[in-house]
């Protein structure tokens, strides 16, 4: 199995935003949370985090043209205006998970609005950085053709 983890817009600040609501855990903590656990399930995982629309686009096109079974993303702010990841993910057609640390359902009332969670095989939500790991585990029971 190949897997995708693709984060959005300040999620490279983990650990220094809002410790509050996002922990006080960096983002290469997290990062090397999901390699150890995917490393276990001899998962093949490729990480990619930016703050450009475009680049996320290119970043989900590109997963499809080298072959991932599945993508794990957490489009930042992105999930609430981004009709251009909606499109690419549908493009794709690759099994994809959106993953949300915080419990966006509880938060401001624009974090309701997921443009992406209808082409998503599953959202996960408010677990923290523990989220990751079900979106894998997601993922792979997907594969060998159980419901998420």
């Amino acid at each position: 199995m190949k897997l995708m983890i693709i984060n959005g817009p300040n999620l490279n600040m983990l650990g220094i935003r809002e410790p509050g609501i996002y922990g006080d855990q960096s983002y290469d903590h997290l990062v090397e949370m999901i390699r150890s656990y995917c490393d276990k399930k001899h998962i093949e995982v490729s990480f990619f985090q930016s703050n450009h629309e475009g680049d996320l686009v290119d970043c989900i096109q590109k997963a499809y043209f080298a072959s991932f079974d599945g993508i794990v993303i957490n489009p930042g702010a992105y999930t609430h205006t981004s009709i251009a990841l909606l499109d690419a993910l549908k493009a794709v057609s690759i099994p994809a998970v959106e993953v949300h640390i915080s419990k966006v359902n509880e938060r401001e009332a624009f974090r309701q609005i997921s443009y992406i969670r209808e082409v998503c095989i599953a959202s996960v939500i408010g677990l923290g950085f523990d989220g990751y790991l079900k979106a894998v585990d997601l993922l792979c029971e997907a594969a060998d053709g159980k419901t998420p």
